[in-house]
């Protein structure tokens, strides 16, 4: 009889309140070593607050957390670290003045009677970052100036500097692109193979099932299914268990035949020195046109471009016939024009407010009278629009630091909601956002465009591409490679233009 392997971690009957909160009821969670175990659940359901316990963040209100076998009580992000414990947050904490190698090294420094040995840091971080496959990161580049998905190579090094037993990854692909996926499974398996176990989070249910041993599932702060076998765990039994009912990966119809109205907006040869050049499309009035490409390929600079956040070297943006004032968000937002950017803590929420002001920030001029703000009315605003994005918590007053990643990205939404905008530019609507609420926000995409606002979506998932637009634009090195209408592609086709670089 095989003798099952012991537990590295065992957390037991984990329970955290927080005001007017319970975010943990009970938490189980057991991770063996050598093993990828996942953990599955909703927005909201506790993952984020279990993961901040393991790394110290969180003192526990009840429970107990075992290493090896022991009981260990972790007092602070300190205790956890030096127990063996390493974490890649969904929200990275790199320190955007500092370089590359002194961000991996930070906090264990290669130093010398008090002063830094660079030549030894240098060489470090290029060993960690030539084994992640991204050698090209200079090491004494600025972190503040790299692309995202620099930056999550970079937070990944620096949690392999530090050579732990266990490695926390939260959405680590959320920002990848297919190939550098690939690279980081080659790394996890790498990692386990030599005893080192990882506990990932994604609600990428294909991921999970690639690379993910073991899945523990959460649902309202408590434990509903611990240690489950992946292979032998059909998707659909993970979907009910995360939400309580069984939701099928469909989307909404689209509209049987759109308008051939006047385009809303109208992109023409648009360019972006060192990002983009020759870009034009349409979009017309009940329109979603999707944009699809990998991460680099210059689609987000397109929609912040359309946006005003970036200063077009040439081109014009027309909405309603009406020209653009290059590189002015305020022209594109008195426009009708709204974003929702791929990073939405840093770019969309000012997370240290409540949720109403973040929902009513983009239209305060409908709530000022003689120059004060009619703060019931902007209430009751926000409330309407948090109840019928179903946001959670429902109470408006909270810091929307608070929210999980679904509810901030509903918050976002809720805004040009409430502006009613003619243009909605989508940038990663999903990121980070699970299968209910994926569910919910492609509902809402398409009755946007139903009620004739022009939609475009830009999305590292080709299938939700496809799935959610009428009309794709395929994006490479800052060229379109093909416009077609989404029926009459596959994800095959897309990624083969892409990996060609060629037009069909």
């Amino acid at each position: 009889m095989t003798q099952e392997p012991r537990e590295l971690l065992a957390m037991r009957g984990i329970v955290k309140l927080f005001p007017g909160v319970r975010a943990l009821d009970g938490v189980d969670l057991g991770v063996r070593p050598g093993e990828v175990h996942c953990l599955l659940g909703q927005n909201g359901a506790g993952k984020s607050t279990l993961i901040k316990v393991l790394g110290g963040v969180h003192r526990p209100d009840a429970g107990e957390i075992h290493w090896r076998g022991a009981p260990v009580a972790l007092t602070g992000p300190l205790s956890s670290t030096r127990l063996g414990v390493a974490t890649i947050p969904q929200e990275l904490d790199l320190v955007d003045g500092l370089s590359v190698a002194d961000n991996i090294h930070l906090g264990h420094e290669h130093a010398r009677f008090g002063f830094t040995r660079r030549g030894r840091t240098a060489r470090s971080a290029v060993e960690l970052l030539t084994r992640l496959g991204h050698p090209e990161i200079p090491p004494g580049a600025e972190v503040g100036g790299l692309p995202a998905a620099a930056k999550q190579i970079v937070s990944m090094a620096r949690a392999l500097s530090r050579d732990a037993s266990l490695l926390v990854m939260d959405e680590p692909s959320a920002v990848l692109d297919q190939r550098e996926v690939d690279r980081l499974f080659t790394v996890i398996r790498e990692l386990t193979a030599q005893g080192v176990a990882i506990v990932y989070i994604s609600h990428r249910l294909e991921e999970i099932r690639e690379i993910g041993d073991r899945v523990t599932v959460l649902k309202d702060g408590r434990t509903v299914a611990g240690g489950l076998d992946v292979a032998s765990t059909p998707t659909p039994e993970m979907i009910r268990l995360m939400t309580g009912r069984a939701i099928e990966y469909v989307f909404p119809p689209r509209r049987k035949e759109i308008a051939d109205a006047s385009p809303v907006l109208d992109v023409r040869d648009l360019a972006l020195r060192g990002s983009f050049e020759g870009i034009g499309f349409t979009v017309r009035p009940g329109e979603v046109v999707g944009l699809a490409g990998l991460v680099g390929s210059g689609r987000s600079e397109i929609v912040e471009t359309v946006y005003g956040a970036r200063k077009a070297t040439s081109g014009t943006v027309l909405v309603d016939g009406v020209v653009l004032r290059p590189g002015s968000v305020p022209a594109a937002v008195a426009a009708g024009v709204g974003l929702c950017p791929e990073e939405r803590k840093s770019q969309a929420l000012v997370l240290g407010d409540p949720v109403a002001s973040n929902i009513t920030i983009a239209t305060l001029d409908r709530f000022a009278r003689a120059g004060f703000l009619k703060a019931r009315a902007e209430r009751e605003a926000a409330e309407e629009l948090s109840g019928a994005l179903d946001v959670r918590p429902s109470d408006v007053d909270r810091e929307v630091r608070t929210l999980s990643g679904g509810n901030q990205q509903k918050v976002v939404l809720a805004r040009w909601l409430l502006r009613e905008c003619r243009v909605l530019l989508l940038d990663e609507p999903t990121r980070g956002v699970d299968v209910g609420a994926r569910s919910e926000i492609y509902a809402l995409v398409r009755d946007l465009a139903e009620r004739g606002v022009a939609v475009v979506v830009v999305s590292s998932e080709i299938e939700e591409v496809l799935g959610l637009a009428d009309r794709v634009l395929v994006i490479a090195d800052g060229h379109i490679l093909t416009e077609s209408p989404a029926s009459s592609l596959t994800e095959h086709t897309v990624l083969d233009l892409i990996l060609n670089g060629a037009a069909a």
